[in-house]
């Protein structure tokens, strides 16, 4: 809109969050008949020969297939030569990360003096490997993983539009393994569809992607919350059935404490990547921060004992068992519960425990109060030997 364009454009990312897609949007804004602008008209016949991919003065490169230096100095041999349909001739480079030294050497010279009529188009998943003498002549944008809220967003609207049913939870759990790529995320929802049969439910992407439940973490925690170790060891059961990755479960364990340690502390930064707020504020009221804090730590040392344990499973519930001895807040079940003794002689035993331990605390306290050496007696040495 300014009229002020650069000659070299360079969009990095991870994989699947629209780097050539932006690329090619704006080859569209630099040869649009209606004239340079940020928004192309998507009407006119330069921009629909480009969305057809048919546009004579786009050449689209692969980095990967093509390293090679001569095949780089083939293609810049044309540089020199106007365009023949647009207003620009546009260059776009995909994983320009792959080429060879010699490559970069032949193309850096154009990048210093290029033609006016040549614009350069740069996408890379690795921007590290590029050369500073190319990243110096580049206009640079850094393209951010999109959030799960985001990516649940537009699912729906795509499921809709084709009149798929689907549930929302299963999106959000697609949009959390898609590790914010929406074509990660779009190939997915196909393999959902097939393994759901013309439907996207929950149950089914949670089995398709072998991934545990939300609810059964949820249930864990609420169980290491309550102190219950029959509660945790009978979901640890109900979860072996299902022939679970124990990797997966811990790290979605410890991905959840986080979250919850962030509530604890500031409620609205939390994150919400599964749309399950209100069950990660109920577990940060039931847990302390102290046993958060600790239960995750421990989360990250058990990695390394899933990884050497030759049953997995045993690994995982002493890592559990682990977190809950551990903690501050832990109790341990009184041995009068296992003795046949009546109620009220139990609880008779029990204070007179109490007074007796109290009564012999106090006697080691006055011994030990007997027993310090006043500053007199270190003083005259002499004089306590001979008494």
């Amino acid at each position: 809109d300014n009229e002020r364009l650069h000659h070299a454009y360079l969009f990095t990312g991870t994989r699947g969050v629209g780097k050539t897609t932006l690329a090619r949007i704006l080859a569209k804004c630099l040869n649009c008949e209606e004239g340079v602008r940020s928004v192309p008209c998507e009407k006119c016949g330069s921009c629909k020969e480009i969305n057809e991919g048919r546009f004579i003065d786009l050449i689209e490169i692969d980095a990967a297939s093509r390293t090679k230096v001569e095949e780089m100095r083939e293609l810049l041999e044309n540089v020199q030569y106007l365009p023949s349909r647009g207003r620009f001739k546009v260059y776009l480079i995909d994983e320009v990360h792959m080429l060879s030294n010699h490559s970069f050497n032949a193309l850096l010279k154009t990048l210093e003096e290029p033609p006016p009529h040549v614009k350069f188009l740069f996408a890379t998943t690795d921007p590290q490997k590029l050369p500073v003498t190319v990243l110096s002549r580049c206009l640079q944008f850094n393209l951010k993983n999109l959030s799960p809220q985001l990516i649940t967003e537009y699912l729906g609207s795509v499921l809709e539009k084709e009149e798929i049913e689907f549930e929302e939870e299963a999106l959000w759990q697609i949009s959390s393994a898609a590790s914010g790529s929406m074509r990660d995320a779009l190939t997915l929802v196909d393999q959902a569809i097939s393994y759901c049969e013309g439907k996207v439910a929950a149950n089914g992407v949670i089995e398709m992607l072998g991934v545990p439940p939300q609810k059964q973490v949820y249930a864990l925690l609420k169980g290491m919350a309550s102190r219950s170790v029959s509660t945790i060891l009978e979901l640890i059961r109900d979860i072996a059935e299902q022939t679970p990755d124990y990797s997966h479960t811990l790290d979605s364990l410890l991905s959840t404490l986080h979250r919850v340690a962030i509530a604890q502390i500031e409620p609205k930064a939390a994150d919400n990547s599964y749309g399950d707020m209100p069950q990660i504020l109920e577990l940060a009221s039931l847990i302390s921060a102290e046993d958060v804090q600790l239960y995750y730590q421990m989360g990250i040392k058990g990695r390394e004992d899933l990884r050497l344990s030759a049953e997995v499973r045993t690994a995982f519930e002493m890592l559990l068992i682990r977190m809950l001895v551990f903690s501050p807040s832990y109790v341990e079940p009184t041995k009068l519960e296992t003795k046949n003794s009546e109620p009220g002689e139990s609880t008779d035993s029990s204070t007179a425990n109490e007074s007796s331990s109290a009564t012999q605390s106090e006697k080691k306290k006055d011994e030990l109060t007997a027993e310090i050496v006043s500053p007199q007696q270190l003083e005259e040495p002499e004089s306590v030997s001979e008494e």
